[in-house]
């Protein structure tokens, strides 16, 4: 297809887009992969049963996830082409009233009512002043949410491949100085400026080149890129010729974890529709420029996320990081120079190449222009995808867009940039979000992972879960990791068990130093910012693990027990019944307790309690008799003749 072509095809998507918009009966469903674990199976069954009973004629568009995970499943009700109205935490049942209400009634319910997808009307609120939304900047998500993601024509529609035909009609360094000229710096984790990246593969010399999209997302709480890839997947394919165009390469590759199958589908769906349109193969647009895409997936390693390990796995070979220099750039893929981007990073190229480089760089910090997409997640009222201006501090981000902490607990930690990061605490909530500043804190923004952590987390289990999951994904290759990581694994074990000591301490913070500086790729380097972090600002809670043998958060089994109140207990029997190795039995003598004289109430043995806490979940709420404490609490409860509660 030439440049005539495709401004042809736009005039036509407009066309259709806008007869969509003002359609009179459209419900857009969320249908990404959270939808989808939500319920929205259930949603769109019952809004077909209804739709065909009552005969409403109203027409289905699946969309993408617009970020607002914690209301899932979503849909947005559009009537006589008015912007849609968004409703949230729907199920089939709440269906039938729901669109009888908006359709038949003129009446749009308010339970479950989030907004208006526009700028709201008739005293209803535009989606974009809920406080989840309001402080955002949505660049890279623009469209997530809003378009089909397989529909060619919506994207067209909506802006795409602006950028694609503004790129093909430049020098491809001029290009390259564009972005340059932003300042961006790759989302993938590292934060290297993306345009001297793009140069060093230009001025390399090789009869081939290549260009990489990471889509190897495998930190814990992550799903930024599997967002963009399900509600958007066009935009990574422009900003991925639009980088080839630039460079000189002829085919790229997008290396995608298999547990991805939604977003996998989704690629192919658009990668073919792009072939069909001209827009992939040969003589892109009339521009003599042949560039096409495969989409290779990955089994699920994380140290496929490193770019030798993830070259070498493309490559048929076992995911292993190789010593640099020679970098990609100048020997990768098949020994030709290759460059690697991450998904976020290419999916901001259309916007950069539309609306110009001093555009881009007016958004975020000096060090670190634009926006961040963040998974927001853990134990905080509104957990999604968020994109933010660089510079927004942690506590804006917790507090304002995630709605701050849940079920009135009180905030404890942020772990950022995933098993490579770090935990910061409540005195770090005013640190603003760059690169520059979270190292300052001892973590990295990495590739946008945030996990929230309240007053029940012990810092010293969270550190054991990111080094047993690093330890578990270290290729074996380099000693510092593969021995390393083991070793600190042990020393967390045996800290958690009770049984540590000063030299356990003194251990653990010489070994990160060791594994940081001796490790070959960034999983080892990185591996012992968990426990760097939690020593600078838990030490206090390692302590009373090494030296009071106490659990303030009462996570670590060996540091807690179980215990009954005589008083509140109703001899129900319910924890008996349900204890896996019959550690609880009858006591048979009568108590008064609090809800009269009882004969068969029940005691714990702590010696063959396994602490599994299904007792716990099983006591009655009316009872609520159950207690887990630490034995060095109860000790400190009986001194003060305290009851245990």
């Amino acid at each position: 297809m030439s440049m005539t072509g495709i401004e042809e095809m736009r005039k036509i998507s407009e066309q259709r887009w806008s007869d969509l918009k003002g359609a009179e009966k459209v419900a857009y469903i969320g249908a990404a992969s959270c939808g989808h674990a939500a319920g929205i199976v259930k949603v769109i069954r019952a809004i077909d049963e209804f739709n065909e009973k009552n005969g409403l004629g109203i027409e289905k568009v699946e969309v993408g996830c617009l970020g607002m995970c914690s209301f899932e499943p979503m849909v947005y009700f559009q009537k006589n082409g008015k912007d849609p109205v968004v409703y949230g935490n729907l199920d089939g049942e709440r269906i039938p009233t729901l669109l009888d209400g908006i359709f038949n009634k003129d009446h749009y319910p308010i339970e479950g009512l989030l907004g208006v997808l526009g700028e709201g009307y008739d005293d209803l609120p535009s989606i974009y002043d809920h406080p989840m939304m309001r402080p955002q900047r949505r660049i890279i998500l623009e469209n997530v949410g809003r378009i089909d993601p397989t529909n060619l024509e919506h994207y067209l529609a909506n802006d795409g491949f602006k950028g694609l035909e503004k790129a093909l009609k430049m020098d491809p360094q001029e290009v390259i100085d564009i972005v340059k000229g932003s300042e961006l710096r790759g989302r993938g984790g590292a934060g290297f400026p993306t345009g001297m990246k793009w140069q060093f593969c230009r001025n390399a010399k090789g009869e081939k080149k290549y260009l990489i999209c990471n889509a190897d997302e495998g930190d814990p709480g992550a799903f930024m890129d599997r967002s963009v890839l399900e509600g958007d997947p066009f935009r990574l394919i422009e900003g991925m010729i639009i980088g080839a165009y630039a460079m000189g390469t002829q085919l790229g590759y997008i290396y995608v974890r298999k547990e991805y199958p939604l977003a996998i589908f989704r690629l192919h769906i658009a990668i073919r529709e792009c072939r069909e349109k001209g827009i992939l193969g040969k003589d892109i647009l009339g521009s003599e420029f042949d560039f096409d895409i495969e989409i290779m997936e990955g089994a699920g390693a994380f140290v496929c996320g490193e770019e030798t390990a993830l070259i070498a796995s493309i490559m048929g070979k076992r995911g292993m990081p190789q010593p640099r220099p020679p970098f990609p750039a100048q020997k990768g893929l098949w020994g030709y120079p290759t460059n690697i981007n991450n998904v976020k990073t290419l999916s901001t190229m259309p916007s950069i190449m539309r609306k110009g480089a001093d555009w881009y760089s007016s958004i975020g910090t000096k060090g670190t222009r634009g926006t961040a997409v963040f998974a927001l997640t853990g134990k905080l009222k509104n957990s999604g995808l968020v994109e933010i201006p660089m510079g927004t501090t942690l506590r804006e981000i917790i507090f304002d867009i995630g709605g701050g902490m849940d079920e009135g607990k009180s905030f404890k930690a942020v772990q950022t940039g995933g098993p490579s990061g770090g935990c910061l605490p409540a005195d770090a909530l005013d640190y603003i979000v760059d690169f520059e500043s979270l190292k300052d804190a001892g973590t990295i923004m990495g590739s946008g992972g945030m996990i929230v952590m309240d007053e029940d987390t012990c810092v010293v289990d969270v550190a054991h879960y990111f080094i047993s999951f690093t330890q578990e994904e270290s290729c074996g290759k380099c000693s510092p990791c593969r021995i390393g990581t083991k070793q600190m694994l042990d020393l967390l074990t045996k800290i958690k068990a009770g049984d540590g000591t000063r030299k356990e301490l003194d251990e653990l913070a010489s070994l990160a130093w060791t594994i940081q500086n001796g490790s070959l790729c960034a999983l080892g380097q990185t591996a012992p910012n968990p426990i760097l972090t939690t020593l600078r600002y838990f030490m206090d809670e390692f302590r009373e693990h090494v030296f009071e043998k106490k659990c303030r958060a009462r996570v670590c089994k060996a540091l807690i027990q179980y215990e009954i109140n005589e008083l509140k207990c109703i001899g129900c029997g319910a924890c008996e019944r349900r204890c896996p190795v019959k550690a609880i039995s009858e006591k048979p003598v009568k108590v008064t307790t609090i809800k009269g004289s009882k004969n068969n109430i029940r005691v714990i043995d702590p010696g063959t309690c396994i602490r599994c806490g299904l007792c716990l979940e099983t006591c009655p709420p009316s009872a609520n008799a159950i207690s887990k404490v630490s034995p060095i609490d109860r000790k400190d409860e009986k001194k003060q003749g305290g009851d245990g509660k």
